[in-house]
């Protein structure tokens, strides 16, 4: 039996006019939860079928890689030791973590504090700061792909452009402008040396990937980790990512998975909700941004990592393009990647 299309249509409709009701509260999800609802709303409810694409069973016994950067600029042989690991992780993995990576334990405190009391304001103070014009360089909304994605996702965030211009102190809630600028520095520092590290993991030069500008952007994207949540899908089943106290994530991405030609992958991954109370977290993206000057720079495979044996499975694009596709496909659970890849033609008979 077919659903008549007259009704599709209307339930399309009706869609849409509920996420515009929600979206037009400027109150986000935490706003649903103050109004203290029996029952979610079904713009946040999941097709089942495309829930069941992923696997199902979750493994406790595997845990993702975690590194430790003591000693790594003191000791050519630690050094070494470490970009091993980080090689190993990054093929396999897609994700790990780190310890002893030079943001002070306090700093990462006081941002958990501060994001927390951002959202945790008078709703008429944030309302202020909403919107979904992605070219402001701090916004507060629900769901950056609202209208594109399948179902909405139970979570809230903050988007801030942190680099290579960051906003003026204004732009910034006062309740987080001074921590998100402290933390801003030490994440970029960070992110130099990570990308120092996967270069010559990738057998490069130490400054390869920073010489591509890699690490130019910072956009800090903040959720609303204290109790846990995150997963990541590694050979087909789901692993549980603690959250630990003083140990960072690294998610390797689309783009540097495009850039290293599928030596380094990037992976699925995904937070369970609960009912224990709201979940904190920071992410920090680097990025190369693609201000006027370098809009039309082209970036693919990298061409020391390219041989007979290994040609290029993706073609050349701007980060522009990468991110305009990004935002297309929201958060479907279908990587950009698919649609850069080369297509190669049968061979004849």
């Amino acid at each position: 039996m077919f659903m008549n299309s007259r009704k599709v249509v209307t339930l399309e409709v009706d869609r849409i006019d509920e996420l515009k009701a929600f979206d037009d509260t400027k109150a986000g999800v935490k706003g649903l939860v103050d109004s203290e609802i029996v029952k979610i709303p079904r713009i946040f409810i999941h097709d089942k079928n495309k829930i069941n694409q992923f696997p199902v069973s979750c493994n406790s016994q595997l845990s993702i890689p975690i590194i430790d950067f003591a000693g790594i600029d003191k000791d050519d042989y630690r050094r070494s030791e470490i970009i091993d690991k980080i090689r190993d992780a990054s093929e396999n993995w897609g994700f790990f973590q780190i310890i002893n990576h030079g943001i002070p334990t306090s700093v990462v405190g006081d941002m958990m504090v501060a994001i927390r009391r951002f959202h945790e304001q008078d709703i008429e103070v944030k309302k202020q700061y909403y919107s979904r014009d992605f070219s402001k360089k701090f916004i507060y909304n629900s769901n950056f792909d609202l209208y594109q994605g399948p179902a909405a996702y139970w979570r809230d965030t903050l988007e801030c452009i942190l680099a290579p211009h960051p906003p003026d102190p204004e732009e910034l809630p006062a309740i987080c402008r001074g921590i998100m600028t402290k933390y801003a520095y030490y994440v970029t520092r960070l992110g130099h040396t990570l990308f120092e590290l996967l270069s010559e993991a990738l057998g490069l030069k130490p400054d390869h990937l920073n010489d591509m500008n890699c690490a130019e952007g910072l956009l800090l994207l903040v959720h609303q980790d204290q109790i846990g949540g995150l997963q990541v899908l590694h050979e087909n089943q789901w692993i549980n990512v603690p959250s630990t106290p003083g140990l960072l994530i690294v998610n390797i991405a689309d783009l540097l998975q495009l850039i290293t030609n599928d030596k380094f992958k990037s992976v699925h991954h995904r937070v369970l909700a609960n009912k224990r109370g709201p979940r904190i977290s920071v992410a920090c993206f680097f990025r190369t941004h693609f201000r006027d000057g370098i809009s039309s720079r082209q970036y693919g495979p990298i061409k020391e990592l390219l041989s007979d044996e290994n040609p290029p499975i993706y073609k050349e694009i701007t980060v522009k393009e990468f991110i305009v596709q990004r935002y297309k496909n929201g958060l479907n659970g279908i990587s950009a990647l698919s649609s850069f890849k080369l297509h190669k033609l049968a061979p004849e008979n």
